[in-house]
């Protein structure tokens, strides 16, 4: 093929990429997966410094203290903001509605209350369109008292999570953006709003901004300096009061509603800090990303495309971190599914073209065809090298430099020939296996790396790598890659239900998985940790005899004990120092 017919075959595959790419975005199906690749981008960053904010909770504590049932009466709210006044609130912020009208004395209370305190913002879900409210029996009620209403309306996003806040609902103007207005005098930057919404800044997972119980602040409890100069946030925290959410910080955790539009009022209050990058930048990305493959299929040999591929991804990634620190929240997933496709389209070209090669040189001589034969192995190889390059680049982030990829690789084909898989088979997850970690790329350094145990919440987060990991390699027409998602998924999964992600039992388990899971347990016990030392031989041959049937499939172990000690002179030497594997 020419070079100009070359060119320009590795260009249409560079627009397809584009153009796949730049549909599904703007289609919304990745919607999902860039809501996870935002929270994933919060976790990296962790709790960040806040102040000048107070969440008042009415929590199960309050309950308890003052023995009455919700909805509480009104003189109780005043009884609250009069306390909250005494102490120096420099603005109340009530996230409980007064729409309805109740008693006349308890009405009277609350508003006589927040009218010797100098007034507040009043939480409401409810406005006729122009932004004229009911609360207290309406704006010129609120006026006289020096209070406003505010729309309190917080919406979940694609992924159930609240990660934005509107600038107005129905003419009202949202909590977050009245109390700015009220602390600063002017309202947060309209074009911080894309389409009407802006991006919370959370400052760190649920109980990060400080909250007291609201019965503490009634009876006195609560000290002066915690409260004087802070922007008071009163709202329910119990969960049986239903106001908790999810967002994009905290793992499962959900947050009360309270804390939420605190972290919301932190937001405007300091100038919509977290901000879309500008649309042209999101799609210059894409396409600089769509074109790298195709570019250096052309200019370089086929597996370049897998290291230039993986190299590019893990920088790109790098980069978005980068930039959310920095205040600026980039598109990921479509960005990313460009690249994905720009490298296999690259690849898949350079097969078509090779079958044309095949095609035409098979009239030719032998030699012709030999060359077409080490062509199509190329591919092949190409293949194996992206899976190997991609285990290896997830094992470096722990220091294992691949040689954990390289003795899993060695073991799992010597334990499939042991129990009949064809030498195909064996060989396929032999290069498959490598991929078994490939979702700890989506866990946090700070698990990843932590030398010591880790607590439970840092190890439901170290789980979810089983299923990060499938989900990177789920729909590939490539044998290779969907054994490796059956591995990368299930190869935590134990033998009598107890594993994980799924709780498999038996031959539910894939049997490559089942493999893999043998000699991970094998080649981990054998080799040092940073929160343990290396076992000897004998150890390990009695820790997996024992775990037979229960962890492990017992078949499996049988066929694997009597080739262990073969296995780890191959592996890792005569003195267990690395051995072949090393080498």
């Amino acid at each position: 093929m020419t070079g100009r017919r070359r060119f320009a075959a590795l260009g249409a595959v560079a627009l397809a990429s584009c153009a796949v790419g730049v549909g599904v975005r703007e289609s919304g199906a990745l919607a999902p997966l860039e809501r996870e690749a935002l929270k994933a981008r919060f976790d990296v960053r962790g709790t960040e410094p806040v102040s000048g904010l107070l969440v008042v909770g009415i929590d199960a504590k309050t309950f308890t203290d003052l023995n009455t049932r919700w909805p509480f009466a009104r003189s109780l709210h005043g009884q609250v903001v009069r306390r909250l006044h005494e102490a120096g609130a420099r603005t109340i912020v009530y996230d409980v509605q007064f729409t309805e009208q109740t008693r006349p004395r308890q009405d009277l209370a609350l508003y006589n209350a927040l009218g010797d305190a100098g007034g507040a913002i009043l939480a409401t879900s409810e406005s006729d369109g122009h932004g004229h409210t009911r609360v207290l029996g309406g704006d010129e009620n609120l006026r006289a008292i020096h209070s406003r209403a505010a729309a309190s309306d917080l919406r979940n996003d694609t992924s159930g999570a609240i990660a934005s806040f509107p600038r107005q609902v129905g003419g009202l103007e949202s909590i977050a953006v009245r109390t700015a207005q009220r602390v600063t005098g002017h309202a947060p930057d309209p074009a911080g709003f894309r389409d009407g919404r802006a991006w919370i800044d959370y400052r760190g997972p649920p109980g990060t901004i400080p909250t007291v119980s609201f019965s503490d602040v009634r009876d006195g409890h609560v000290p002066e300096d915690k409260v004087r100069g802070k922007i008071v946030v009163v709202g329910a925290t119990a969960p049986t009061l239903r106001d908790v959410h999810s967002t994009p910080v905290g793992g499962e955790q959900l947050m009360p509603g309270a804390e939420v539009q605190a972290n919301a009022i932190w937001t405007a209050l300091h100038g919509l800090p977290l901000r879309s990058a500008p649309p042209a930048v999101d799609l210059l990305i894409l396409v600089l990303l769509a074109m790298l493959p195709p570019l250096v299929r052309w200019r370089l040999p086929l597996g370049a495309v897998g290291a230039a591929t993986v190299l590019t991804g893990a920088g790109f990634l790098a980069g978005a971190q980068i930039a959310f620190e920095s205040g600026t929240i980039v598109d990921v997933a479509a960005p990313l599914l460009a690249l994905v496709l720009g490298a296999f389209g690259a690849i898949a070209w350079s097969e078509f073209a090779e079958r044309r090669v095949r095609h035409r040189v098979s009239r030719d001589n032998e030699l012709l065809e030999q060359r077409v034969r080490e062509r199509t192995a190329d591919l092949a190889d190409a293949e194996r090298e992206i899976a190997h390059r991609l285990g290896v680049a997830v094992e470096w982030r722990d220091a294992e430099t691949g040689v954990h990829v390289e003795r899993m690789g060695r073991l799992c084909e010597r334990l499939a020939r042991e129990v009949g898989l064809s030498i195909v088979e064996a060989d396929l997850l032999r290069h498959a296996s490598a991929m078994h970690d490939v979702g700890k790329v989506g866990i946090p350094d700070e698990i990843l790396l932590k030398p010591g145990k880790l607590d439970p919440a840092e190890w439901s987060k170290m789980k979810t790598h089983t299923t990060i990991g499938a989900n990177i390699l789920s729909g590939s027409k490539s044998a290779l890659v969907q054994m490796a998602e059956q591995i990368a998924r299930s190869h935590h999964e134990r033998w009598d239900g107890s594993g994980y992600p799924e709780g498999l039992e038996g031959d539910e388990i894939p049997l490559t998985a089942r493999i893999c899971a043998v000699c991970d347990v094998f080649d981990a016990l054998l080799s040092p940790r940073p929160y343990k030392e290396a076992w000897q031989l004998a150890d390990v041959m009695r820790e997996l005899a024992s775990v037979r049937g229960t962890h492990l499939d017992p078949a499996l172990v049988d066929a694997f004990l009597p080739i262990a000690p073969d296995l780890h002179t191959e592996c890792f030497g005569e003195d267990g120092l690395g051995g072949a594997a090393a080498a």
